[in-house]
């Protein structure tokens, strides 16, 4: 089994193994090989839950027969996975994602899966003006030493690292303090999805790596991922209100994808007109009470390590602590203007 790119000497499987698409039947085999690897680097699970699988197959612009690659061994043993994410608009940096079983590596399946990553992520340029700069972007664990040598090997350099932040919650946090004027309400979903959206979209207008997207598909793609999963609970969204106005917000999930016993907070974020003045940490403490309240001992979150706006300071502040470390690597396939946001 051969792939070949015009730049790149032929990349070959091992003989016997075989490559195909995803279909929604394999999502079991796939959080089995996922939690295989990462227990060979970072020993606990990476994923517990099929849920974050299954949302992530069935989300607008992803296509499992064509944007995945499966490989199998032999005797039918999953034993690599790559998928490519060009779903932005426009995808100037998409995103490659891969796994290999450890008792498989060492025979060329990672470079081979992203070889035929890159040539997929290729086929988006003819939706990106031609002034504008692509680079595929690839990540992992800081201690993921076999596949960064790999990303170095093809090309990429790293560029960015994210942190995934635990606390214990041993005993009920310190209550919140609220800014004057502002006051905390739940999310309604039948009134409050869209207002919600832009309030995130712009706490992180100005976050490293930010992309403007298009409205409705922005709109579409935050309702199914932090909406469309099964177990989304609208009583964990926490909006911080200034009258009529959303300043900030704590969008909370009961369990992290990785660990059942952890309470996540998957998006926290406050307008720009509104920081400075104590949101942020009184959302902050008022998720990890509520969390607290039912029977979570530890909550975590991920922010991104050189955060532009201060945010790792205020999770250090409030008693967070460094779990994991995740390193992100890009390649620039076409230089031209960078429209990500690099620095405020």
């Amino acid at each position: 089994m051969k792939t070949s790119l015009s730049e790149r000497s032929e990349v070959s499987l091992p003989d016997g193994f075989t490559i195909r698409g995803a279909v929604m039947d394999d999502v079991a085999d796939a959080l089995e090989l996922f939690n295989r690897w990462s227990r060979s680097v970072i020993h606990e699970d990476e994923i517990t839950d099929a849920v974050a699988i299954r949302t992530e197959w069935l989300s607008p612009g992803l296509d499992p027969a064509e944007d995945i690659r499966l490989v199998f061994a032999p005797g039918g043993e999953m034993a690599g996975y790559i998928e490519v994410w060009t779903n932005a608009t426009p995808p100037v940096h998409p995103w490659l994602w891969g796994r290999v079983d450890p008792r498989y590596e060492g025979l060329g399946i990672g470079s081979y899966l992203l070889t035929w990553a890159e040539a997929r992520a290729k086929t988006a340029l003819d939706r990106i003006p031609s002034d504008l700069r692509f680079a595929p972007q690839v990540g992992s664990y800081r201690q993921a030493d076999k596949a960064r040598a790999l990303f170095e090997k093809m090309g990429y350099r790293h560029i960015r690292s994210s942190y995934t932040m635990r606390i214990n919650l041993d005993a009920p946090p310190p209550a919140p303090e609220w800014s004057p004027g502002i006051a905390l309400r739940l999310y309604n979903p039948k009134t409050d999805l869209e207002a919600v959206y832009r309030a995130v979209d712009e706490s992180f207008s100005d976050h490293y790596g930010y992309v403007k997207a298009p409205f409705e598909e922005g709109l579409k793609r935050f309702e199914h991922f932090m909406t469309g999963y099964e177990g989304f609970d609208p009583t964990l969204w926490f909006l911080a209100m200034d009258g009529e106005e959303i300043a900030g917000i704590s969008l909370c999930r009961d369990r992290a994808f990785d660990n059942p016993e952890v309470g996540w907070v998957s998006t926290l974020g406050v307008r720009r007109p509104w920081r400075k003045r104590g949101i942020g940490l009184a959302l902050l403490r008022h998720s990890f009470g509520e969390l607290y309240r039912r029977g979570k001992r530890m909550a975590g979150l991920g922010v991104d390590a050189e955060n532009l706006t201060g945010a790792l300071r205020l999770y250090e502040r409030a008693g967070m602590r460094l779990h994991r470390a995740f390193d992100r690597f890009e390649k620039e396939v076409r230089p031209g203007r960078e429209i990500s946001v690099q620095s405020l």
